[in-house]
């Protein structure tokens, strides 16, 4: 376990290589004060993490409650208003926005109107050219006009989750997932990366827009989905096994040479004494996995190696497999070990992420600005160790409510079980929810969004 003095250190150097995504001093807002302040995000004590979260959140929630009409008029029917936050136990008053909200937006033009409603703050004038624009075509129109963010999910329910960060919002979040994932690896000094994720210049999924500062921080880096992934792709083949099966020639070829070329990439380097990291959702690495055992390949990388997964199993639920059989397997077949191999519990709708610890591997929370809950059927928060809907408040989100029910049901504990970090955290095992949606809250939030778009 690294020491304070060494986490300090790597800090340090983040800070140096992300300089720009740091704003100055002078001008930290709480929220700012609970993500650049700590050296480590992961090891502030509770009686700190808290007070920072507590102005980080009541200012966060001032702000979206001042600055979009929406989300202000969606507290007023809950009765709720920045005043009623006196502490840290007021934080389940603030009014939460189920992930499905955001996926029930219009197409085409309309779409535009929906972004600007759940914006918080000014937008300039957005010009969305053309008749019939395409998905990616209004996206791209607010990322390349407005100077935005626009990124969305995979769109595993068959709808993607639209969220317009601004650049402040956007060099936060990607600040905070390498902030985070520092202070738990000690891979900033890596010889290469190899990236088994879309890259950040082909595609407005999260996924790739979220990892944009790999290539400022880590050396070599090597994107292997190095091709332009649109909305429409990425819908189709989250949602359809009949599709994925149909997929043209074209794509079932370009899916042989990731494969291929990552098989390359591990076998180049397992001959060198050269240190290694590794970004992938489960199901690319298992492939490449089976790869190497069909050639009889079994590399060594012991300590030099450092394996990320993150996304679970949506595309090969059939091939789930348990946490720590993934990881023997990682280690049988790359010689890394459990020790060097963590995950990351990322969406869309968050800024930063969850990481599990090393020693553990329970998933840990960034407390001084992200607040977590679990919620029972009725949406009403749970104690620890009790299984439901996972929910947080994300003090980052500046240009959108960062107040999220999410799809995900989880089990929350008082601490780790294995390692001293302080807080919270979840149990490694994550799975869907069962279909239920926000009830109440959805319906009523979804009138406040239809009023708007009305106005407009």
């Amino acid at each position: 376990m690294a020491t304070p003095a060494e986490i300090e250190n790597r800090s340090r150097r983040l800070n140096e290589k992300l300089a720009d995504y740091i704003p100055p001093r002078e001008t930290w807002t709480p929220a700012d004060e609970a993500l650049f302040k700590p050296p480590d995000l992961l090891r502030v004590p509770l009686d700190e993490a808290q007070e920072l979260q507590f102005k980080a959140i009541k200012y966060a929630f001032t702000r979206h409650y001042t600055y979009n009409q929406f989300y202000r008029e969606y507290c007023k029917t809950k009765g709720v208003a920045p005043g009623d936050l006196k502490s840290t136990s007021d934080f389940d008053k603030i009014p939460f926005i189920p992930d499905s909200a955001l996926k029930q937006h219009p197409s085409g033009k309309d779409l535009a109107y929906w972004i600007t409603s759940i914006f918080t703050g000014d937008l300039p004038k957005v010009v969305i050219k053309g008749a019939n624009p395409t998905f990616d075509d209004v996206i791209s129109a607010f990322n390349e006009q407005a100077g935005l963010a626009v990124a969305y999910s995979s769109g595993t329910s068959g709808r993607h989750t639209v969220l317009p960060r601004d650049m402040k919002t956007f060099l936060s979040a990607e600040y905070a997932m390498a902030k985070i994932m520092t202070c738990m690896s000690d891979d900033l000094l890596a010889d290469h990366s190899l990236l088994l994720v879309p890259k950040h210049t082909q595609s407005n999924l999260w996924i790739a827009k979220g990892l944009t500062y790999q290539s400022e921080v880590y050396n070599d880096v090597l994107y292997t989905l190095d091709f332009e992934i649109s909305a429409d792709l990425a819908r189709k083949a989250m949602t359809s096994e009949d599709q994925r099966e149909s997929a043209p020639p074209s794509a079932e070829a370009r899916g042989r040479i990731i494969v291929e070329n990552a098989v390359k990439w591990f076998k180049r380097y397992d001959k060198t004494k050269d240190t290694i990291r590794v970004i992938s959702p489960p199901f690319l690495l298992s492939q490449i996995m089976d790869e190497l055992e069909r050639e009889g390949q079994q590399c060594e990388f012991g300590e030099r190696g450092t394996i990320i997964t993150g996304g679970g199993w949506k595309m090969s639920e059939d091939k789930n497999v348990a946490p720590e059989d993934f990881r023997k397997r990682i280690e049988e077949v790359l010689g890394i070990p459990e020790t060097r191999c963590t995950e990351m519990y990322v969406l869309t709708e968050m800024n930063g992420h969850n990481h599990s610890c090393p020693e553990g591997h329970y998933f840990h929370i960034p407390h001084t600005y992200l607040k977590p809950f679990v919620l029972d059927r009725n949406f009403m928060p749970v104690g620890y160790d009790e299984s439901g809907r996972f929910a947080f408040i994300d003090a980052l989100a500046g240009s959108y409510p960062g107040f999220i029910i999410t799809g995900d049901e989880v089990r929350m504990l008082e601490h780790c079980p294995v390692c001293d970090r302080p807080g919270s955290v979840l149990d490694p095992v994550i799975k869907r929810a069962a279909s239920v949606e926000g009830r109440g809250c959805s319906t009523v939030l979804q009138k406040v969004l239809d009023r708007e778009l009305e106005a407009k």
